[in-house]
């Protein structure tokens, strides 16, 4: 199902490890036509399209956005009462490096 990644089997239920779950983020992003770099953005509940239902709204999944966050891979900002990301130019090279890792 998730071309990248860990799937673990915990008490019957399937979650994907953080690590993955972030690498899933920033290729959302960079997939979206056009790529959310810099200034181009999309609203935050759209990357979490794509993402099995039993993951969405986990603390795992919310930890792991935020913790991209404070990377300063993702960054986001408040626009028309919605809160929209966008991947920053200035980190292109270790989110690069981030998705070889």
């Amino acid at each position: 199902m998730f071309p990248f990644g860990t799937l673990m089997y915990q008490n019957n239920t399937c979650k994907m490890d953080k690590k993955a779950l972030q690498k899933f983020f920033i290729r959302k992003l960079m997939n979206f036509v056009p790529p959310k770099w810099g200034a181009s953005h999309t609203e935050e509940r759209n990357i979490f399209k794509g993402l099995g239902k039993h993951l969405i709204g986990r603390k795992e999944t919310q930890d792991a956005l935020k913790e991209l966050y404070q990377l300063g891979f993702i960054n986001r900002y408040k626009k028309t009462g919605e809160i929209h990301i966008f991947l920053s130019s200035e980190k292109k090279k270790e989110i690069e490096e981030f998705l070889l890792s």
